[in-house]
C-alpha cells in the first residue's frame, strides 16, 4: 500500500508547485475572468467585422440576388408540329384506343411535340437568351414571366455551336440581367443557378461553389465548330432549367445553365453554364448580324499531354499543338508552322484546347490577335488578322452562313497531286460529316464531290456558289478514294 500512496503524493505536489510557478511568473488568472487578450487572440465563433480589423467570412446570404435575378427568368414552352415519317403518320394500335379512348389522336393525327425551358431576359425591351436545344425547329414559342404574363416570341437568331440562342417578346420596361465578367470567376467562388422550369411553380433558386472552368464534356460533339468551355457547378440544376441564370452574389450574370452530367437524367452533382463572355458575344452578332461572325486562326490542334510533350520532345505539358495548318488561314500567313505549341493569344494563357476556342470564339474576322508559341524551346511572338474559313476577312450574311453549315461538313479543296493521284481534275474532299445534310443523304467522310447540280465542283467556291444560289433537289457526284473508279450519286435538297 506503501508503494502506492508514496507516488501518487508526489504528483501531487509537483503539480501544485508548477501551478504556482505559472501564476508566480505571467501573472494570469486561471479562472478565465482576468485572461488578458493580447496574450491570446482568438476569433468569436460568430461571422463579423469589426472596427479592430477582426473579419470572419460568413456564408453567402443569396436573398438579394435572387430578388434581383428571378423577375428576369422566364419559363418557355416549344411547340413543333408533328412530322410525318417518311410520308406515313405513326399507326397507333387499337388496343390503346380500348384503354384511352378519344384522348388519343385519330389515325394519321397531326400531334405536336411540345418542349420547355428556361430564359434569361437581358434587356428592358424583351430580348431574351436561352439554350438552341430548348427552341430548336419550334414552330411555335410561348415565354411567360414569373408575375404570369404570357407572350409570343420571335426567334431572332440560334447558335449550334454554343448551344445559345436569341428571341424576342414585344414588351418594354422588363426586368433584366447585366452580363458579367466570366473570365474573373474563379473555382470556389459561389454562385446561385435560377430556372424556370415549370409554368405552374414559377422560378426555382439553387446555390452552390463553382468547381471548375474551361470545361470541354463533348456535349457538342455533333456541332460543326463547337465551343465548349464550360463553368462546372454543384448548384442543382435539374431538366427545365435550360437556358436559365448562373449568378454571382451580386446576381449578375456569369453563365447560362446548359448541361448536366447524370447517370439517370436527374441532377448527380454536376451542372454545367456557357460562360457570359461567350453568351455577350453570340448575343451580339446574333443582333447585329442575324448570325455568329467567327474568326478563324486556320489550324487543326489538340491538346498537349504528358504523353504528346514525350512523343515530340515539347518541353511543355501543357497547350495546344499546331497538327495541320489551313494553306490559305490566318495561321499559316502569319507564320505560326506545324508542330508549333500555342501557349498565350493576347493576355489569355492558353492550357488546354477550350482556352483557345473561348477566346478566338469571341472574335470576328477581321479582328488582330498575338499568338505566342513555343518552337524548339523558344518562345515566339506572332501578330495575324483572323479569317473566315473562306480566306476573308468580311462578315458573312445570315442566309449565306445558314446554307452552307446547314450542309454539316467541314470541307477541304484538293491539291493538284491528290487529285492527278485520283485521276480526276479536281473536287472537294469532306474531312468531316455533322449533324446536316450530307450526312442525312447517307455522304460519309472522305467523299470528294466533283459536281453538284451538273456543275464542276473544283474548290469550296465552286461548292458554295451552287448551295447559296440552287433550290430544291440537286445531284451531287463523286467518288470514295479507296475506290476512285466508282462514281457515286447523291440528291441533296436545298
Amino acid at each position: 500500500m506503501k508503494n502506492i500512496i508514496t507516488p501518487i503524493i508526489s504528483a501531487v505536489i509537483a503539480s501544485l508547485i508548477t501551478i504556482a510557478a505559472f501564476v508566480y511568473f505571467t501573472g494570469d488568472s486561471l479562472n478565465g475572468q482576468e485572461q488578458d487578450s493580447d496574450a491570446f487572440p482568438a476569433i468569436a465563433a460568430s461571422y463579423y467585422d469589426d472596427d479592430a480589423g477582426n473579419t470572419a467570412v460568413a456564408p453567402f446570404d443569396f436573398t438579394l440576388a435572387a430578388e434581383k435575378a428571378t423577375p428576369a427568368v422566364v419559363h418557355i414552352t416549344s411547340r413543333q408540329e408533328a412530322q410525318a415519317y417518311n410520308g406515313q403518320q405513326q399507326q397507333i394500335p387499337e388496343i390503346f384506343r380500348d384503354f384511352f379512348g378519344d384522348r388519343l389522336p385519330q389515325q394519321g393525327q397531326r400531334q405536336p411535340r411540345l418542349g420547355s425551358g428556361s430564359g434569361v431576359i437581358i434587356s428592358d425591351d424583351g430580348y431574351i437568351i436561352t439554350n438552341n436545344h430548348v427552341v430548336a425547329d419550334a414552330d411555335e414559342l410561348t415565354v411567360m414571366l414569373v408575375d404570369n404574363r404570357s407572350y409570343t416570341a420571335s426567334v431572332i437568331g440560334t447558335d449550334p455551336s454554343t448551344d445559345l440562342a436569341l428571341i424576342k417578346i414585344d414588351e418594354e420596361e422588363l426586368p433584366y440581367l447585366k452580363f458579367a465578367n466570366s473570365d474573373e470567376v474563379k473555382v470556389g467562388q459561389w454562385v446561385a443557378a435560377i430556372g424556370n422550369p415549370f409554368r405552374d411553380l414559377n422560378s426555382t433558386v439553387t446555390a452552390g461553389i463553382i468547381s471548375a472552368t474551361g470545361r470541354n464534356i463533348n456535349i457538342l460533339r455533333d456541332q460543326q465548330y463547337a465551343i465548349e468551355s464550360f463553368i462546372q457547378t454543384d448548384a442543382a440544376v435539374n431538366p427545365g432549367n435550360s437556358g436559365g441564370a448562373l449568378v454571382n452574389p451580386d446576381g449578375d450574370l456569369v453563365g447560362i445553365n446548359s448541361a448536366i452530367a447524370s447517370p439517370t437524367g436527374a441532377y448527380a452533382g454536376y451542372a454545367f453554364a456557357v460562360p457570359s463572355n461567350i453568351a455577350a458575344k453570340v448575343v451580339s452578332d446574333l443582333k447585329e448580324f442575324g448570325t455568329v461572325q467567327r474568326g478563324f486562326l486556320g489550324v487543326s490542334i489538340q491538346e498537349v499531354n504528358a504523353a504528346m510533350a514525350e512523343e515530340y520532345d515539347l518541353n511543355t505539358n501543357q497547350g495546344v499543338y499546331v497538327a495541320e495548318l489551313v494553306e490559305s488561314g490566318s495561321a499559316a500567313a502569319a507564320g505560326i508552322e506545324k508542330g508549333d505549341v500555342i501557349v498565350q493569344v493576347d493576355n489569355k494563357k492558353i492550357t488546354q484546347t477550350s482556352d483557345l476556342l473561348s477566346y478566338v470564339g469571341r472574335k470576328r474576322p477581321g479582328d488582330e490577335v498575338n499568338v505566342v508559341v513555343l518552337r524548339d524551346g523558344s518562345r515566339k511572338e506572332y501578330t495575324m488578322k483572323l479569317k473566315t474559313l473562306e480566306g476573308t476577312t468580311e462578315v458573312a450574311s445570315r442566309s449565306r452562313v445558314e446554307a452552307f453549315e446547314d450542309l454539316g461538313a467541314e470541307f477541304q479543296a484538293l491539291s493538284e497531286e491528290e487529285a492527278a493521284e485520283l485521276n480526276i481534275e479536281g473536287g472537294v474532299k469532306v474531312n468531316r460529316t455533322f449533324a446536316g445534310k450530307l450526312r442525312q443523304q447517307g455522304i460519309r467522310s472522305g467523299f470528294v464531290i466533283t459536281s453538284i447540280a451538273g456543275k464542276p465542283v473544283r474548290d469550296i467556291d465552286d461548292l458554295r456558289e451552287v448551295v447559296e444560289n440552287e433550290r430544291g433537289g440537286v445531284l451531287v457526284e463523286g467518288i470514295y478514294p479507296d475506290s476512285p473508279k466508282e462514281k457515286q450519286y447523291y440528291g441533296l435538297p436545298l
